[in-house]
């Protein structure tokens, strides 16, 4: 596996060893010895999936009780992946990397603890599979508007297709302090 830093050193784009033949392919997607050989050490707890239609935008979403790292790859179809760097104490606060994660590309991104994710569904159907390394927890769970101009994304031109929850998230820069705890570094 190839473990490169994006502009945010912290969020890590993966390229895994695929192995194929005229059968089809094999990849090993986690094999923690190696994640803690580049200082991914979460424990991952949760594994979610969810299936997508194109143009859907989704997030960026966060959880102030048991925040989460992720581990994300997409089985099937394209998105572009988007993390956000909320850590109050962070030089690259509000700042946002993107990825393309794809069946044909088989990258994973992983986002540490600290960061709003969202993403755009960019194939006609996606598959999107991820590890979490703590529970959800709809207590804690936290939104920040998927248009924010400060946070600035690219997001490529489509008819979007946003959840009536993610309409109503807020602006990073009006999220109170209680909504937004210094997530430890």
């Amino acid at each position: 596996m190839e473990f490169i830093p994006t502009d945010i050193p912290e969020v890590i784009l993966i390229k895994p060893d695929v192995h194929g033949d005229d059968r089809g392919y094999f990849m090993e997607t986690y094999r923690r010895e190696i994640f803690m050989e580049h200082n991914i050490r979460d424990e991952f707890v949760q594994d979610n999936l969810s299936k997508s239609r194109k143009d859907t935008i989704r997030g960026f979403h966060y959880q102030i009780k048991n925040p989460q790292a992720k581990l994300i790859m997409v089985t099937q179809g394209e998105v572009l992946d988007v993390a956000v760097d909320i850590r109050r104490s962070s030089p690259t606060f509000g700042k946002h990397v993107t990825a393309r994660l794809s069946e044909q590309n088989k990258c994973m991104l992983y986002i540490p603890v600290g960061f709003a994710h969202g993403f755009q569904v960019l194939s006609n159907e996606t598959i999107f599979q991820y590890k979490c390394s703590d529970y959800y927890n709809p207590d804690g769970e936290r939104g920040i508007a998927w248009d924010d101009p400060d946070i600035g994304v690219q997001w490529l031109p489509g008819d979007f297709i946003i959840s009536p929850k993610d309409k109503k998230n807020p602006l990073l820069r009006d999220i109170t302090a209680d909504d937004l705890p210094n997530f430890s570094e």
